[in-house]
């Protein structure tokens, strides 16, 4: 049996739809300015509570007063994040520009550029071996960049952040597969080291890269580690020189955090069995219950009765599209875990590796990851712990797309229309009414009189 015959999944595929380049172009860029405008709306109507407050208060005290402290948010249950980086994200912005809006406009700038390295990426992978890049750039410009799983997290909290580390991890990861680079390990370190001062979900990253490193997928240059785990360290001098004077970074003392403890989630199962359902409905249209079942559609009518059917019409609509597709990214995953087997913990560097197989045993690595950070854990997860999973979530759904093109290629343009239609209504939906944002909110007055009255009071 013939590489090709037993990896279908990774078979070169020339796409029987070309578009010209200007076509091409106009229609990428018309799609990343819609994302932009879309993260806008976001933005600038989210509810400032809970972790946007620990950020901004970390931010502005450090822009006005100097202050700059040495540790992060507190999280749930395993104490205070360390470094001194998600203050510096919102207060380095500020002293640029001294504007509620230079944080948010920060974010949404290193959230561009980390779906320009996906996509550089995605470009590299396809155009290796077939003509389907433009299809396949496009659909992941759709799946990713106008998802609202994607643009949900458009809000000042730390979650947000993750995923251009996560795209500097897999894009340096992609240049090591078959040669050493200094430049490109030290990336790839330090984007597992940026992800470990923004969530504890860091370690996902960790794992995913010892995995490739023990397939010999990645190529590492060991210099170049030591040099990113002392630049790491040296960033961290300030954290630990504050825990160790005892300050309340530890885990917190509560009864219900006594009883958790570093593999909690392995002896009680279920958080596991969760956690690969998180990794299923981030690749689908099963989106957090926060942007589903908290929208109220009070702006619609007075009227009560519309209200309610308006609620339950939007529910069933959200219901059958999520079971539907997690259907759809199951399929995929199933179809990748076939074309995979036997093969990816081997470490045969003389089998054949091709772009799109380097892709998949990359996204098998980020399941096993998640399944061991979800082991590990003393919690159990909800989606934000694992939202920096979600691009590599992805792929399995763009591997199974491009053959499914090639079978109905008259079916991309009335899938992919109907599909862009469903993003912008949901998000434009969410963005105005949903647990996180609101027509009625404004994200530069509610910072406003956060700062007045905790950070400069009168």
């Amino acid at each position: 049996m013939t590489f090709e015959q037993k990896h279908r999944l990774f078979v070169p595929i020339s796409s029987p739809v070309s578009l010209p380049n200007a076509s091409f172009n106009a229609l990428y860029w018309v799609g990343v300015v819609l994302g932009l405008a879309l993260a806008w709306l976001f933005a600038t109507q989210q509810i400032v509570d809970g972790d946007q407050t620990q950020m901004l208060l970390k931010g502005y005290q450090g822009a006005y007063l100097g202050q700059w402290s040495s540790f992060g948010s507190a999280a749930s249950v395993v104490g205070n994040v360390p470094g001194n980086l998600l203050g510096m994200v919102v207060g380095v912005p500020l002293l640029v520009w001294d504007s509620p809006y230079s944080p948010m406009f920060f974010l949404v700038l290193i959230r561009l550029i980390g779906f320009l390295m996906f996509d550089s990426l995605i470009k590299h992978v396809f155009t290796t071996n077939d003509g389907s890049a433009q299809i396949t750039r496009l659909s992941f410009l759709l799946l990713c960049w106008l998802n609202p799983w994607f643009l949900y997290e458009t809000l000042l909290y730390n979650p947000s952040y993750l995923f251009f580390c996560a795209a500097l991890h897999c894009w340096s990861a992609w240049h090591l597969r078959l040669q050493r680079s200094f430049v490109m390990t030290l990336l790839h370190v330090l984007a597992i080291g940026l992800a470990m001062q923004l969530h504890y979900s860091w370690l996902l990253l960790a794992i995913i890269s010892l995995i490739l490193w023990w397939q010999r997928q990645i190529k590492i240059n060991y210099w170049a580690v030591c040099v990113a785990i002392g630049l790491i360290a040296l960033s961290l001098l300030p954290y630990w020189l504050t825990w160790s004077q005892k300050a309340n970074l530890a885990p917190h003392d509560d009864l219900e955090s006594q009883k958790r403890y570093i593999g909690y989630g392995a002896v009680h199962v279920f958080p596991v069995i969760k956690s690969y359902f998180y990794w299923l409905r981030y690749g689908s249209w099963w989106f957090p219950s926060k942007l589903v079942n908290d929208t109220q559609f009070i702006w619609v009518s007075s009227e009560v009765w519309l209200q309610w059917v308006s609620v339950w019409v939007w529910r069933m609509l959200m219901y059958v599209a999520g079971i539907s597709s997690v259907l759809f990214v199951l399929w995929a995953n199933i179809l990748l875990g076939a074309s995979l087997r036997g093969q990816w913990l081997r470490r045969d560097v003389n089998k054949t590796i091709t772009p799109t197989h380097w892709l998949g045993l990359y996204a098998l690595a980020a399941v096993v990851a998640t399944l061991i950070n979800a082991g590990l854990a003393p919690i159990t997860f909800n989606y934000w712990h694992l939202i920096l999973v979600f691009p590599f979530a992805l792929f399995p759904v763009l591997l199974l797309l491009r053959l499914i093109f090639k079978v109905y290629p008259r079916a991309l343009k009335g899938a992919g229309l109907s599909v862009l239609v469903f993003f912008v209504f949901v998000n434009i939906i969410v963005a105005n009414d949903s647990r996180k944002f609101s027509y009625h909110a404004s994200y530069y007055q509610q910072v406003i009189d956060y700062v007045q009255k905790t950070v400069v009071p009168q």
